[in-house]
């Protein structure tokens, strides 16, 4: 929470005006029943006109005065907030930018963008609130109280014994209602990922006819949604009824004392309708801060939310390491990894060496870690056990950003984003010129899509690249890897889409590139792999074979099996 706070020192100026402007607005506001009880008493009685149009003019410009300084108050209370959850959200966004794979698949994507949004935007309504409420509300309470009590002294105790209840009310209230919010926003986490499931799988949705089902599903997940929102609603709506309960009762006490007082001489009307005025203040101000106790036990609620994700530790581990220069350019040395929270290993006891320049395939069933092999290149995670070298030195040596730079990656799903064709190959290098955009769209056989594109690379590409069949998306997403011209080309399972000419003209454009990438080819395909330097086959985490094509179709029973159940005749 220390780190939520550290957001203020950029609005000091108006962290500070904006209470102090809305107490001088209650202080204004505290001196009105002082003013009437003068007209009526002074003015009213002694038929003193001099002295009304005096106090109604004073009470004229309290008004205006006190105008100006709640707008003020209220301008800088905004200013505040907004620019704090401006500061907030880009700090956050950036945050969540340097998670960890890791880390981001044990909070899931609905989680973090409800974190973004709806919890971000309460935070706003927090602080814009407390800025203009949490000192002016206190403040005219007690001061009613203070000025009834230099007004009636003799009646005073109604003021005490009121406002004590009323605190007891207002924060016991607020202590039961506080773990409950963050309740709601954990169910409300839910929903946003079933709505997200749904709208981005609809296709899928539609085909299998699941909609009632998930309509079903979407239905309970709201229900009790509802369910935790009506909980804690209710119990904070009785705040209201109870607030004014007590209040109302003060009132009739006051009243009822304070009507004695007058018959036995010891007040006058103008100091009980004052009196009454300042109960009634205290009635308004309390039913404010019940509001803003509400409001203020979401925001912190929200912000616990936030600060768990600043506390993620999204530093990486970099260790020293000497080069080795017998080392194999890439040495899987024992390597394992198991995932958070995961019964078993996904990648168990692993040793490879490929050289420099090599082309590589791997091949595997279904959750065999072949993706988990190759995501271990770019660190995005770390091996749980042994050691990862490359280029000689251990990969923990090097920082994500220096791994990167020397990695081209493709993943298994294509993925381009809203902007142009070029925009999406720029990120691989910054301002590539045309003709080395051209060659990466050549060796990614993609220049047929973007010639039959009427504006060519600036046309537009829709979010997720919609306007694109899988087979574009996958042969553009390939160009945007080739056009850094990385010493590493990782292309886990990219071309599925593809058909097996195509596939066979991006393989040999691959291996004729002229700067040698050492190339790591993942795919269910064996075409894809077969003329591959060596193949390595994976069987449920565990290296079962690491040879060439031939070699293992003679000594690798799971080669043979992946090998044989798509060339039913030996490939003939």
């Amino acid at each position: 929470m220390k780190r939520m706070l550290k957001y203020f020192k950029f609005y000091k100026k108006e962290t500070i005006l904006a209470p102090l402007f809305k107490l001088l607005e209650a202080l204004l506001e505290l001196l009105i029943p002082i003013l009437v009880a003068k007209i009526i008493d002074d003015g009213i009685a002694n038929g003193d006109k001099g002295l009304i149009i005096r106090m109604v003019i004073i009470m004229i410009v309290c008004g205006i005065v006190g105008l100006a300084f709640s707008i003020l108050g209220q301008y800088f209370s905004a200013k505040c907030a907004v620019g704090y959850v401006t500061v907030l959200r880009h700090d956050l966004f950036n945050h969540l930018e340097h998670l960890r794979f890791s880390d981001i698949d044990n909070l899931g994507t609905s989680s973090m963008i409800t974190r973004m949004t709806s919890d971000v935007n309460q935070v706003q309504t927090g602080i814009n609130l407390t800025l203009r409420l949490f000192l002016r509300s206190p403040f005219v309470v007690f001061g009613a109280a203070i000025m009834g009590t230099i007004l009636a002294p003799q009646i005073s105790y109604v003021f005490w014994i009121a406002i004590p209840v009323l605190s007891v009310v207002i924060f016991g209230i607020m202590l039961i209602t506080m773990p409950m919010h963050k309740n709601v926003q954990e169910n409300l986490d839910e929903v946003v990922k079933q709505t997200r499931e749904n709208l981005t799988g609809v296709r899928v949705l539609r085909a299998f006819t699941q909609e009632k089902e998930e309509i079903n599903t979407y239905g309970t997940k709201i229900r009790k949604l509802e369910k935790s929102q009506n909980k804690v609603g209710n119990i904070s709506n009785i705040m209201n009824p109870l607030t004014y309960i007590i209040i109302n009762i003060a009132i009739i006490a006051l009243i009822y004392v304070g009507g004695i007082k007058v018959n036995s001489g010891l007040l006058k009307q103008g100091e009980v309708i004052a009196l009454y005025n300042y109960m009634s203040q205290i009635l308004v101000e309390l039913i404010k801060l019940a509001n803003l106790i509400i409001t203020m036990t979401k925001s912190i609620a929200c912000s616990k939310r936030i600060a768990k994700i600043f506390d993620i530790n999204t530093n990486v581990e970099i260790v020293e390491s000497t080069k080795n220069e017998q080392l194999p350019y890439i040495c899987y040395d024992h390597v394992s990894l198991c995932y958070n929270n995961a019964s078993c290993d996904s990648l168990s006891d692993i040793t490879l060496n490929i050289e420099k320049g090599e082309t590589i395939g791997i091949i595997g069933g279904t959750g065999s870690g072949k993706s988990s092999l190759v995501n271990l290149l770019p660190r995005f995670y770390d091996a749980t056990g042994g050691c990862l070298y490359l280029d000689g030195k251990d990969i923990k040596s090097y920082t994500p950003t220096e791994l990167r730079e020397k990695i081209g990656i493709v993943l298994q799903k294509a993925v381009l984003f809203k902007g142009t064709i070029k925009e999406n190959l720029e990120w691989g290098r910054n301002n590539p010129t045309d003709e080395e955009l051209e060659e990466a769209c050549r060796v990614s056989q993609a220049l047929n899509v973007v010639s039959k594109k009427e504006n060519g690379m600036d046309s537009i590409v829709e979010q997720n690249g919609r306007n694109f069949s899988g087979g574009e998306r996958q042969r553009l997403s390939i160009a945007r890897a080739l056009i850094k011209k990385p010493e590493i080309l990782i292309l886990d399972d990219s071309s599925s889409a593809l058909d097996y000419q195509t596939d066979a003209l991006l393989r040999k454009a691959i291996k004729e590139l002229d700067y040698k990438p050492t190339v790591l080819i993942v795919s269910q395909r064996t075409t894809s792999i077969q003329n591959a330097s060596k193949i390595a086959v994976l069987d449920d985490g565990k290296l079962v074979g690491f040879d060439t094509h031939d070699n293992l179709l003679k000594n690798c029973l799971v080669y043979q099996e992946i090998y044989y159940s798509q060339f039913k005749n030996g490939g003939k």
